[in-house]
């Protein structure tokens, strides 16, 4: 049973009584509260009735509360509430009222709600469409071919890791190196017709500077999906979903859809927290199996869609745990996407930004988006750049003899140019022709040289 998006519980909750009242359809199937936690309660009497992932409601004595089953014995239900803490006496009544179906609508470009579809902005309710979304990813053979590529207006991302319309990516780096920055650039593409945003376990403070700074003119366009760090583990484990839905929408309706999602990490945990009070036991690294799974099922629905529908295009930060590329929610999402652009620290110490490891970089879609000539430039780059880099301890010790090595000498010569020309800020505004700003930072500086030489 779904119910329209939320302006607040009671409203929905009403909306769901009031849509089964004359038929008689609705069956109020109640328990008692037995046992609470810091972070869940446990419900007698819905064991025969009740499914994972059911809503349900309590009355407690600060008023109405909103959890969702997480998991089923033979004699209780667990439940694990919306709000930051199990707020529930033992003996108050739990009742089942079904799931939570989301209905956006086209209004909701402009606006700011949580992981509930309430508006967060103070703009008033939002205003729920007809359809009630709840899709699975699309079948294998039904998507469309990912064919045709944009330009995001980040140099070294359209130089080094070009992207198609429908791809995946993920911005993998460790915390504090910059990947909120370059996704916020990301986000202002001129090439989508709605962005989403999804901030997942984000700091409050930042969510309006977000918003209003970074985002900017373009939030006439956007639907954001907010869920900060001090809410409960099922508020950020549903917004990323929430999120998707709203992306889903507006793919069906032909768009062509950026989600840009802030950090797929932080999901992770949220959901290693509400299985391991589930009582799952951890497998790898303290991450429970379930993990793993879920981590696809809401990946999977993002990307081209069957015929006649648009795309999305998915633009996901992923925060590596103590600089480790390996960890296991890095390494599992890494072999989901399309692709993988790597934030070095190194780099950002140096005063490079965006600090984009083009080595470790790689789009899967790249050669869809390149032109020929494009492709072999991008080659020769990427092979002076590791010339360059793998001989900087060499040329530091003084080993490093100019005209030895002609190969070496250009690498030398052109490498720290190239860094130079892909310099860029969220001030500088984006780049309509990559290439050429990268011949126009060479051309000058290498005459210069040339006639400095001379």
């Amino acid at each position: 049973m779904n119910a329209h998006p939320l302006v607040s519980p009671l409203e929905a909750l009403e909306r769901i009584h009031m849509r089964f009242a004359d038929t008689g359809n609705l069956v109020r199937t109640g328990g008692r509260v037995s046992d609470v936690t810091a972070t869940h309660i446990m419900v007698e009497g819905l064991t025969r009735t009740a499914r994972l992932g059911d809503v349900v409601e309590h009355r407690s004595r600060t008023g109405l509360r909103l959890g969702e089953v997480v998991q089923i014995s033979a004699n209780r239900v667990m439940v694990s509430p919306f709000d930051r803490s199990a707020d529930a006496g033992v003996g108050e009544t739990v009742t089942i009222v079904g799931a939570l179906g989301l209905a956006p609508d086209t209004s909701w470009r402009g606006r700011a709600i949580d992981a509930l579809c309430r508006p967060i902005d103070g703009l008033g309710p939002v205003a729920p469409g007809t359809d009630a979304t709840a899709r699975a990813a699309p079948a294998a053979m039904s998507r469309q071919r990912v064919d045709k590529g944009f330009r995001t207006g980040v140099k070294v991302i359209d130089i080094f890791t070009p992207l198609c319309f429908g791809q995946r990516m993920g911005v993998f780096a460790g915390s504090g190196v910059g990947k909120s920055t370059l996704l916020a650039m990301l986000a202002n593409a001129d090439a989508f017709d709605t962005v989403v945003v999804g901030l997942i376990g984000e700091r409050g403070r930042e969510v309006r500077e977000f918003l209003e700074d970074t985002i900017g003119a373009a939030m006439k366009k956007t639907v954001a999906v907010v869920s900060t760090s001090d809410e409960s583990a099922m508020m950020r484990r549903r917004a990323p979903e929430t999120a998707m839905s709203v992306a889903e929408y507006f793919r069906a309706r032909g768009d062509r859809v950026l989600l840009v999602l802030d950090s797929i990490t932080r999901y992770a945990h949220a959901l290693r927290e509400v299985a391991i009070a589930a009582g799952e036991p951890p497998v790898a690294r303290g991450y429970p199996a379930s993990v793993f799974t879920d981590l696809p099922k809401l990946l999977e629905r993002a990307g081209p869609g069957p015929v006649g529908e648009g795309s999305i295009t998915a633009i996901l930060s992923v925060l590596i745990d103590g600089d480790d590329h390996n960890d296991p929610v890095a390494d599992a999402t890494r072999g989901i996407l399309d692709g993988h652009v790597v934030l070095d620290r190194s780099i950002a110490e140096q005063g490079r930004y965006p600090p984009v490891d083009p080595l470790a970089s790689i789009s899967r879609l790249a050669p869809k988006a390149w032109n020929p000539e494009e492709r072999k430039l991008v080659t020769m780059l990427k092979a002076l750049i590791a010339r360059f880099e793998d001989t900087r301890d060499i040329r530091l010790l003084g080993g490093y003899q100019p005209g030895a090595d002609h190969e070496l000498d250009q690498a030398v010569r052109q490498v720290p140019l190239v860094y130079a020309a892909l310099a860029q800020t969220p001030h500088d505004g984006p780049s309509m022709d990559p290439f050429a700003d990268l011949a126009i930072g060479l051309k000058p500086r290498e005459q210069a040289g040339a006639n400095a030489a001379n």
